[in-house]
């Protein structure tokens, strides 16, 4: 990443998630009706809408473009909808009212969020949930804030916790109520954590 996020730059990464996440709705549906209830990617297609609804607004800085993002996500039904907008929400707050934000806050935003969604959702690295992408992707994220690296770091991160949920037998959400046919199944929720770091590092990091 460039040194600075602006409202350009955020624009350009919620932007290239929304491109990405169409690319692999399907797959998110699929990985959703192996271990849930598949609704996942339509609920997420229905908050990237609104997303898309909110920024023609066409709001001025980096924190107010992500707290539309999380308008739009806590608008949304399902389990992950508001989640991810208390997510969004963290990462809104914790960036300045005027732009540029830095990496630093940035990375203080992704870690207020992962923590609020841990403290609402209860769950824990391991528990095949979104949160085993957005915990690594934090650590991550700081480590690079602090040696002015870029997003791919944390996109990285994210992927390989993602990757990882895959052999896991699910503690939370949905998937749990399934036991061992939740294994071999990704977690879509953690993949879609995954697709918009790895979003950001490419709209950002070039």
């Amino acid at each position: 990443m460039t040194a600075t996020l602006d409202r350009a730059a955020a624009r350009r990464w919620v932007d290239a998630f929304a491109a990405d996440f169409e690319t692999q709705r399907e797959r998110l549906t699929e990985l959703d009706r192996a271990a849930g209830d598949g609704d996942f990617g339509a609920n997420l297609r229905s908050a990237l809408r609104k997303v898309e609804t909110r920024l023609a607004a066409d709001p001025q800085t980096a924190r107010a473009v992500f707290g539309a993002v999380s308008d739009a996500f806590l608008d949304t039904g399902g389990t992950s909808g508001p989640l991810f907008g208390m997510w969004f929400r963290a990462l809104s707050r914790a960036l300045p009212e005027s732009d540029p934000a830095d990496l630093t806050q940035l990375a203080e935003g992704v870690r207020e969020g992962t923590a609020t969604v841990q403290r609402l959702g209860g769950a824990e690295v391991g528990d095949k949930t979104m949160v085993d992408a957005m915990v690594p992707a934090a650590a991550a994220l700081t480590d690079a804030a602090g040696a002015g690296h870029g997003l791919t770091a944390a996109a990285e991160a994210a992927e390989s916790g993602a990757a990882s949920t895959e052999e896991l037998i699910a503690r939370r959400g949905r998937a749990s109520y399934v036991g061992e046919v939740a294994r071999g199944v990704l977690d879509p929720g953690a993949l879609a954590v995954a697709l918009f770091f790895r979003a950001g590092a490419r709209a950002l990091d070039g």
